[in-house]
């Protein structure tokens, strides 16, 4: 068992605990929302995706965002997971980001949506 992310309590007032997909997930979406220069000392974490423009998405948008994903996911989580498959797309003012991964420990294959919203 991990600590859930984002932290929490459950429902006997204690810290929550998440099996290895909920905690697999939580770590993808801090490496694709942390901007590189957040985090002290590690200033090259993070994907940045909070910073990108998407309104509008175009094809070479849409593929440097899919190369930053894949890059960051590999480069901080490589020893979890294997990245199979990136998909971005744009509607209105909502990115979304669709993660195939396999869990390297067990081998078994999920695939997570993560969405921002942008302002407007």
């Amino acid at each position: 068992m991990h600590l859930r992310h984002p932290y929490g309590f459950d429902g006997r007032r204690r810290t929550a605990n998440a099996g290895d997909a909920v905690w697999l997930r939580g770590l993808i979406e801090q490496v694709l929302m942390t901007r590189p220069g957040e985090r002290i000392n590690r200033p090259t974490f993070g994907a940045g995706l909070a910073q990108l423009p998407f309104d509008g998405l175009s094809d070479e948008l849409s593929a440097t965002t899919e190369f930053l994903v894949r890059s960051g996911l590999q480069q901080w989580l490589g020893d979890l997971i294997q990245v199979e498959q990136v998909t971005v797309t744009a509607h209105d003012s909502t990115l979304r980001i669709h993660v195939t991964f396999v869990e390297n420990r067990t081998g078994e294959s999920h695939t997570e949506t993560f969405e921002r919203r942008g302002a407007g």
